[in-house]
């Protein structure tokens, strides 16, 4: 099936935020180009049925852009992204133990594999807000654990939280597309996922929830986060900016003891436990 690729350039300090804004508002997986230049080249591949126009517009609002960027479009098949894909993704070692790689690359000795193959769903474990759940998760999950990841994507966080030790994973996804990939890439993985839209996730609490998708979702869903952390669990939140990350801490305050853990390139992750 083919899909329409969409690309456009914006300023350096805006990259990153442009990137999870696009996945945000329907594209299945964003690609940077020449992440070092005063004006990046973000390529954004979405369905054919979705205006392109419209997607930008929501994305660029959500940031804060006052104009909506230009872009250039073109269909591109499947094998063809695919390919183009492959060839820009490596593997990743983060913190002490963990590896995230393709199927086509061998992990180094002494590390945990996480494997994801390129695909349409966001989440290889390069972006700042991906690595810097991962790095909770290496220092948190100490063996036995229940973990909610909502908003799972491509299933990384989940599958490194099984990995690690883990002893029961759930994900959370509004996306189908998605949740197919998280439990294919569970499957490959050796791992057992209950991947699910949010309405059909059983009643449970959980030692552990991670959510990485962008700052204002995180907002409208603390009520229904907190309410699944267990007393004394723990939760914590990407996709935010570090000018972001008092609003978001606030929202949860209620509930938990709420700071901010970790920076990276901008991005902060905010982290709490359940009083």
């Amino acid at each position: 099936m083919p899909w329409r690729a969409l690309t456009l350039q914006v300023e350096a300090g805006a990259v990153e935020a442009m990137s999870e804004a696009l996945l945000e508002a329907g594209a299945q997986s964003v690609s940077i180009d020449r992440p070092d230049a005063p004006r990046p080249t973000l390529c954004a591949l979405v369905d054919l049925q979705h205006d392109p126009t419209a997607l930008l517009r929501t994305a660029a609002g959500n940031i804060g852009l006052a104009a909506t960027p230009g872009f250039t479009t073109t269909e591109v098949a499947d094998e063809d992204w695919v390919r183009k894909t492959q060839a820009q993704f490596t593997p990743t070692e983060i913190g002490e133990r963990l590896w995230v790689g393709p199927s086509w690359h061998e992990p180094p000795g002494g590390r945990v594999a996480v494997r994801l193959d390129p695909g349409l769903a966001f989440g290889t474990g390069t972006h700042p807000t991906t690595r810097l759940m991962l790095l909770f998760l290496e220092r948190q999950i100490k063996g036995g654990e229940r973990v909610l990841d909502y908003g799972c994507g491509s299933g990384i966080l989940a599958i490194a939280a099984a990995k690690l030790g883990a002893a029961r994973v759930d994900g959370v996804d509004v996306d189908p597309q998605a949740l197919a990939t998280a439990r294919a890439n569970a499957r490959a993985n050796g791992i057992e996922l209950l991947a699910s839209l949010p309405e059909a996730l059983p009643a449970a609490a959980y030692d552990i929830v991670v959510s990485n998708i962008l700052a204002q979702p995180l907002i409208l869903l603390a009520p229904l986060l907190a309410a699944r952390i267990a007393s004394g669990g723990q939760i914590a939140l990407a996709g935010i900016l570090e000018a972001q990350a008092a609003e978001v801490g606030a929202a949860y305050s209620a509930w938990l003891d709420v700071r901010t853990d970790a920076m990276l390139d901008g991005w902060a992750l905010v982290a709490g436990r359940r009083r």
